[in-house]
This record gives C-alpha cells, structure tokens and sequence, in this order.
C-alpha cells in the first residue's frame, strides 16, 4: 500500500454563488463537503487509479468525525488517523460562478498535544511495515515541531520506505535536509527556499 501523512487535515467545505461581491448577501446554490488537506487529496487520486491507499494524521472534535465518515464511503483508502482532542480545521472555499475565481478561508488546525504527537510517532512506525512509499504533504498544525517532517523522512528511509515531500516554509527547509526521494514545491515556495525567483535555477540549488 502506499501511506500519505495529512498533519493538517481539513473538512473542505464549497460555497457556489452566482457572483461573489463584497459587502453582500448571497444566497449558494451548491455545498460540497469533502476530506480535504493535501495527503488526503492525495489518496483520493491514488484510490481512483487503483492503488491501495492508507491515511494518516489527525482528526478530531465533531468535524473529524464528519472527515471520518467521508473516508469511510471512499472505495479503496484505508482510515488510519491518529484521534486528537481539539476539532479538526475546516476550509472554506467560495466559488463565483461568474468569473470562476475563487476565494480560500483556512481555518488553523487543532493544537497537537505531546502525548498526541507521541501517539501519531508510534503509528507511523507500524504503518511504514507494510508500505511501498509514504507521502508527506501539507502544513503542520498548532504544537508540531517544524522540524517533524524531517524526523518522518528519516524514518521512513531507515526503513527503506521512499518518500515524497509536499509542504513549504521552514518545514520544507529542514525537511530537504534529511533527503526525501522526490520534493513538490510549487514556485512560490521555490523561490522562498533558495531566493531564486527562476525556476530551473530554484530547482537546480534546492536538488543541491
């Protein structure tokens, strides 16, 4: 099976509304609720195309339960997340039917707890036994150690898992330090981690 690591996972909440206008009423023809955060979007390709997939992470409070049973109904994605005590983020996007813009609210995620994060450590442990590669995506919440990406990294290649990284920032630093088999940043964080606004260059320095 192959494993994604979703820290930061979100209930993904769409609002579509004619047009959007500031200052406004606005009366949304469509709600869509989904298991979002990047490790789940993830899963949620990989099931499509055939693979076995397991889930990993967080979830917690009423909106991870509601995350949990959207799992449940997804064919092919194995539920494996670590319950925490603090609810689960929700995201907000709104779409304007008229321009096709959309406008992002993300909510931060639940504080993670030591003995939570001890608790999440131990199952990835077990998790990377039966995995043929791990996913590491998206962005940490409240009380995970910036540098969590880059322990999870070199676990998984004492145990012969590859990996795949997918955040930015800090964690995204110090997560290439520990030398992931593939890195997914997009140009913004590109930039932000090399200082080249060039991306064949970004790319060379960051591979560097």
């Amino acid at each position: 099976m192959i494993l994604t690591v979703t820290l930061n996972t979100a209930l993904d909440i769409t609002y579509r509304v004619t047009s959007l206008r500031p200052h406004a009423e606005h009366r949304v023809s469509e709600v869509v609720e989904r298991p979002g955060g990047k490790g789940v979007n993830v899963a949620r390709v990989l099931a499509a195309l055939g693979y076995a997939v397991t889930v990993t992470g967080f979830a917690g409070g009423p909106t991870g339960q509601v995350l949990r049973e959207r799992l449940a109904a997804a064919p092919g994605i194995t539920d494996a997340l670590v319950p925490v005590g603090g609810p689960t983020r929700r995201t907000v996007a709104v779409v304007d039917e008229l321009t096709g813009d959309t406008t992002q609210l993300n909510e931060p995620g639940p504080h993670i707890g030591v003995t939570e994060w001890a608790a999440f450590l131990r199952a990835y442990d077990t998790l990377l036994a039966d995995a043929r590669a791990v996913a590491l995506c998206g962005s940490l919440p409240p009380g995970v150690p910036v540098g969590a990406y880059a322990g999870l990294i070199r676990v998984a290649r004492s145990a012969g898992v590859p990996v795949l990284l997918d955040t930015g920032g800090e964690p995204l630093r110090r997560g290439i330090a520990a030398r992931p088999d593939i890195v997914k940043p997009n140009a913004a964080e590109l930039a932000e981690l090399t200082g080249s606004h060039e991306p064949a260059r970004a790319t060379r320095d960051a591979r560097r």
